[in-house]
């Protein structure tokens, strides 16, 4: 028996995370569609690049935070607040979602640093107009900030290894 008083079913009840994760889902899914293949292998990389075994479980916590930040968002106090900033929420996830398609898909590392750099500033957006509405979720999304840093900078790298 569940207990209809617990956090997860007030205010807008279980259907905020459910979809915050279906979206996050969707987004590892486009991302796992792409994985390293030969023409990546074969690419110069710096020796301080990750394996790629790595990516996996980095990434799978990663959207894990993100879901909850999106639910969290997502369950504030409606307003214009709340508006933005799971508009610039979204628009961070159209962005993580178009970078492995774009990088690993269309071989094309300069338009995939094109578009991790847009995302990691619509993520300075995100977090910033999260932390109006609430610090948890805001916080939740720096790790990820964090990471897609890192790999602004392996993109930009790799780009500069291979012209």
């Amino acid at each position: 028996m569940t207990d209809q008083t617990s956090p997860i079913y007030t205010s807008r009840g279980v259907w905020p995370w459910i979809l915050a994760f279906a979206a996050v889902v969707l987004v590892a899914a486009l991302g796992s569609a792409f994985p390293p293949d030969e023409w990546f292998e074969a690419l110069a990389k710096p020796t301080w690049q990750p394996p790629n075994w790595l990516f996996a479980p980095v990434w799978g916590s990663l959207y894990v935070m993100m879901a909850c930040s999106l639910a969290l968002l997502i369950r504030s106090p409606s307003g214009p607040m709340r508006t933005e900033a799971i508009s610039w929420f979204i628009g961070q996830l159209i962005l993580n979602a178009a970078w492995t398609p774009v990088f690993f898909g269309l071989r094309a590392p300069l338009l995939a640093l094109v578009t991790i750099s847009v995302l990691w500033l619509v993520l300075i957006g995100s977090i910033v107009s999260a932390m109006r509405v609430n610090s948890i979720a805001a916080w939740l999304q720096v790790p990820t900030i964090a990471w897609v840093s890192f790999a602004l900078e392996l993109n930009a790298v790799i780009v500069a290894m291979n012209p």
